[in-house]
């Protein structure tokens, strides 16, 4: 029994953390969304604002594409 409550906890906890990354890089990006709007150049502020666009997905695969 003692086994099973463990890995339930491990589990959960891994859940956790997983949402909780995401939470964080969404928080990340819209504050880097706010940031851009406030450059006065258009052709920079677009850039930005594409950048800050990325997903958490495309952002995990540009990682793991660097570290290969």
């Amino acid at each position: 029994m003692k086994l099973q409550t463990l890995f339930t906890i491990l589990l959960a906890s891994t859940l956790t953390t997983a949402c909780s990354s995401e939470q964080l890089y969404a928080a990340g990006r819209n504050a880097q969304r706010s940031e851009c709007i406030k450059r006065p150049e258009a052709q920079e502020r677009d850039r930005c604002l594409k950048d800050a666009g990325l997903s958490h997905d495309a952002y995990k695969r540009e990682v793991e594409d660097i570290s290969k």
